[in-house]
């Protein structure tokens, strides 16, 4: 693919990703084609109409299918089996219950959105979601109300976090492009994630579970469970501890690499390289799995078979979530591949607008054209790193800008974006649902972030 010249023009590389899109939701919504061959279906004939070489589409596809499985094939199916064990303990009532007693049930989507915020600091979107789902759905079944109450707060605050400040690595990487100070990043990526989170994911969430009463999915506790609930459920203490220790294994080497990056430690040291590695998401969550084992389950009665049997059921729901979401990756890099992005960016690069405007319409429009919100981000700081330079902006003004071009990457979440597949499936949503719930959040974040950060930008 590296020899590969693209030569259709702008307009049509778009005219043939909207039709794609187009295209993608009449086989699915009227159709009902199944989602996963509707994907590869229409990454195909994407593939094709765009001119890539006959003897590399199948390499494209095959290739962002498996990019996307392995970051999030690993994390779901871990993140399922720890669900499953916090779920059949017990575990996940007693915590729902414990949340509902200290808070109240009026302020229960309030106290898992602010839980959400203080895990999603150092945990990436999709692994601080898998680990919080079974105390979200046990806190939605414990007050008998719809899931997107209390799963669309939970939701967003790991999405503001994961866009607006470091250490994620979108933020991080836009960064070190345009010379932002680190520290000021991250106070002005609290400055507009709080309030956005509050806005977009909190009061949105509350609304759209009166507006779409969808009832809590049976995916995380595999249904109906297959066994007794123990006699001697565990502490939430014990509770809180297990869901916690892969977020501090996690933080450990998100910690670390911000010191190596610093220049604080050797990153070669055998130490440092040990504890990252157990740091690492599928590895933290691979322990956390092996001690929910024993103690959610061994500790509980449980023998081995019978603990062997319930991680096995916990598999089978979300077989479909990891396919449909590998396939939405995969139609994201044909877009990639096909250089729509680059199209994209072409075009929009000599706009005559502010250049924290420009850092957003651009991410935004690369972001809506192939849907990784990471390629947005930073191929927008790229373009307007010369602007950026030559305006001499410094301190809170370029925090903001990177802000901004972070609120363009996230707008509208739709269907050749992993993660609106990911929590679709996840929270058991149909498509229109999806559309109108995820999409719309994920929007509001991207809008009311910008309007922060211009705001941010002029005053401060």
């Amino acid at each position: 693919m590296d020899t590969f010249v693209q030569t259709l023009s702008a307009p049509t590389l778009l005219g043939i990703a909207a039709a794609a899109v187009a295209a993608l939701l009449f086989l699915i919504m009227a159709l009902r084609l199944h989602a996963f061959v509707a994907l590869i279906l229409i990454s195909l004939i994407t593939a094709f109409a765009t001119g890539l070489p006959n003897g590399e589409i199948v390499k494209v596809l095959t290739d962002g299918f498996g990019s996307t499985l392995g970051s999030v094939a690993l994390l779901v199916g871990l993140g399922a089996m720890l669900g499953r064990l916090v779920e059949t303990s017990g575990g996940a009532k007693v915590l729902a219950d414990t949340l509902v007693t200290r808070f109240g049930e009026h302020r229960a989507p309030l106290a898992l959105g602010v839980a959400s915020l203080l895990f999603g600091f150092p945990i990436f979107f999709d692994a601080g979601l898998i680990v919080m789902l079974p105390v979200v759905f046990a806190v939605a079944r414990r007050l008998n109300q719809p899931v997107l109450r209390f799963g669309l707060p939970a939701a967003g605050a790991f999405s503001v976090m994961h866009v607006f400040v470091p250490p994620h690595p979108g933020a991080v990487a836009a960064a070190d492009l345009l010379k932002a100070d680190m520290g000021t990043l991250i106070g002005v990526g609290l400055l507009v994630a709080l309030p956005t989170w509050f806005l977009a994911a909190y009061l949105f969430g509350l609304w759209a579970g009166k507006r779409y009463p969808n009832p809590v999915p049976e995916l995380l506790s595999g249904g109906a469970l297959s066994v007794e609930a123990p006699s001697n459920p565990p502490g939430a203490t014990t509770v809180i501890a297990t869901l916690l220790l892969p977020l501090i294994l996690i933080f450990g080497n998100t910690g670390l690499n911000a010191l190596a990056t610093a220049g604080s430690l050797d990153a070669a040291n055998p130490a440092v390289v040990l504890i990252r590695l157990f740091g690492n998401t599928p590895v933290a969550l691979l322990i956390s799995v092996l001690v929910a084992a024993v103690v959610l389950g061994a500790r509980r009665g449980r023998d081995p078979v019978t603990i062997e049997k319930l991680l096995d059921s916990s598999l089978g729901p979300i077989a479909s979530v990891v396919l449909i979401t590998g396939a939405g990756g995969m139609f994201g890099a044909v877009l990639r591949a096909s250089g729509i992005g680059d199209a994209v960016s072409g075009s929009l690069a000599d706009l005559g607008v502010p250049v924290i405007a420009a850092a957003f319409l651009i991410a935004a429009i690369l972001r809506i054209a192939q849907g990784s919100a990471t390629v947005a981000l930073l191929t927008a700081a790229g373009l307007i790193q010369p602007a950026v330079a030559a305006a001499g902006y410094a301190g809170t003004d370029v925090a903001a800008i990177v802000v901004a071009a972070a609120a363009g990457s996230v707008v509208v979440s739709h269907v050749n974006d992993s993660g609106f597949w990911l929590v679709g499936r996840l929270l058991n949503l149909d498509i229109p649902t999806t559309f109108k719930t995820w999409t719309v959040m994920e929007t509001l974040i991207g809008v009311i972030g910008f309007a922060l950060a211009v705001l941010i930008f002029t005053v401060l």
